[in-house]
């Protein structure tokens, strides 16, 4: 299963998200990134919680859930990188 989906780093995690088009909104006070997208009028919003990382696939799956993508298509985008 690891070989198939490995662990993500949140250096990938941004780089798919930034490949998908999403741009990280300023917080302030947390560890957690948010990053945002408009897309056919509705808001994607993908919580990072870059001191969780390496990312569980649990996580994995949700961040990939709230970009509005299934895992394995975020793994796909992942490896075209």
């Amino acid at each position: 299963m690891s070989g198939e989906y490995p662990p993500l780093t949140c250096k990938d995690v941004k780089a798919i998200l930034a490949y998908l088009g999403f741009v990280a909104r300023p917080t302030k006070g947390t560890s957690h990134e948010q990053w945002v997208k408009v897309e056919n009028g509705r808001l994607y919003k993908v919580t990072v919680d870059c001191p969780k990382a390496p990312f569980s696939q649990t996580l994995i799956k949700s961040m990939a859930e709230q970009a509005g993508l299934k895992k394995k298509d975020f793994y796909r985008i992942f490896k075209q990188l």
